[in-house]
C-alpha cells in the first residue's frame, strides 16, 4: 500500500503525521517512509544521519536499474532510532527536484514497486503540493492521500479554493487537520467535507519525532501517537474498500449522513468561520 500524505500550504506538519503513522503503523509491518516533498526534506538534520543512502541514491539506482526490483527502495532506507525505516530526501530543493524527476513515473516507480509487495506498506510525505509538484505523479499512483491542513483562516482559505481540483489527485482522498484552532464541526460544516481525524497539539510528542528522543514507547503513549495510531488503522481499512466507480472512492470516512463527499464539493470561497479562533 502506498499513502501520500500533503497540504496546499505551508508546513502544517506533514512530515511529523508521516513519521508518527510509520512509528505506530498497526500489526507487524515495518513501514518505510519516504521524504518526496520538493523542497527538501528534514529528517536527515532532525535526526543527525548521513546523506547517504537516501532519495539521492535511489533516483541513481532506479536510472542503472529501472526501478524493477520491488527491493530497491528498501535497500535505501535508512534507521530511525526505534527502528522505523526512512528514505531520507536531501536538504537542498535542486537535489530533490532532480531525484524526484527519476523517481515520479507512476506504476515505474520504486515507491510503487514496493508498495504492490504483499504485506507492504510505504508512505510518501510529499510535503506542500499544487498542480506543477514533481511529487504529483507519486500521489496520484497512491492507493490514499492524506491532506492536511491546520484549522486556521489563511489555511482553511487555500483548501476551500484548490479543495475541487486536489480531490482528483486520489482514488481515495482524506482530510486531517493538525493542531489547534477552528472546532472540527465547523471546519467540516463549512467547507462541506468530512473530517476523518484530527491531531492535537503535542510538544512532546513531536519532539519524539524530531530528534529530541529516541523512545518510542514515549510516543505510543503520547496524544500525537495515539491520534497517529487511530489514523494508520483507520487508512489501512479504507485502503481495502473497493471503489465503485473505478476512480474515485464513493466517500471519506467518518462521513456523517448529510454531509458532501470530497469529491462532491464544489469550489468555494474562502471560509468565513468568525473573528478569533476557537478552541476545539
Amino acid at each position: 500500500m502506498l499513502i501520500a500524505v500533503c497540504s496546499l500550504k505551508g508546513s502544517p506538519g506533514v512530515t511529523t503525521l508521516a513519521t508518527a503513522l510509520g512509528a505506530r503503523w498497526p500489526g507487524q509491518q515495518n513501514p518505510i517512509v519516504v521524504e518526496v516533498d520538493p523542497a527538501g526534506g528534514d529528517l536527515m538534520a532532525r535526526f543527525r544521519l548521513r546523506d547517504t543512502p537516501g532519495l539521492v541514491s535511489l533516483a541513481a539506482a532506479t536510472r542503472r536499474r529501472g526501478g524493477t526490483d520491488p527491493n530497491l527502495l528498501a535497500q535505501h532506507a535508512q534507521l530511525l532510532p526505534g527502528g522505523l525505516r526512512v528514505v531520507l530526501g536531501p536538504v537542498g530543493a535542486e537535489q530533490a527536484r532532480a531525484a524526484l524527476g527519476v523517481l515520479a513515473l507512476g506504476p515505474l516507480s520504486p515507491l510503487r514497486r514496493a508498495a504492490d509487495q504483499s504485506g507492504s506498506t510505504v508512505i510518501a510525505d510529499c510535503g506542500r503540493v499544487d498542480p506543477d509538484s514533481p511529487a504529483l505523479a507519486i500521489i496520484r499512483s497512491a492507493d490514499v492521500m492524506l491532506l492536511v491542513a491546520r484549522p486556521h483562516d489563511d489555511e482553511l482559505a487555500h483548501v476551500a479554493l484548490k479543495l475541487q481540483v486536489a480531490q482528483q489527485w486520489s482514488r481515495r482522498p482524506c482530510f486531517v487537520l493538525i493542531g489547534d484552532g477552528y472546532p472540527t464541526p465547523e471546519v467540516s460544516q463549512t467547507l462541506r467535507v468530512p473530517v476523518m481525524a484530527r491531531v492535537p497539539r503535542d510538544i512532546k510528542g513531536a519532539a519524539a519525532l524530531c530528534g529530541q528522543s529516541i523512545s518510542r514507547r514515549g510516543l505510543s503513549k503520547s496524544a500525537l501517537g495515539r491520534a497517529a495510531a487511530k489514523i494508520a488503522l483507520n487508512v489501512h481499512v479504507t485502503s481495502q474498500q473497493p471503489i465503485h466507480d473505478g476512480t474515485h472512492a464513493p466517500q471519506l470516512q467518518l462521513a456523517r449522513p448529510g454531509e458532501a463527499t470530497l469529491s462532491a464539493v464544489p469550489q468555494l470561497p474562502a471560509p468565513s468561520l468568525g473573528n478569533g479562533v476557537v478552541a476545539p
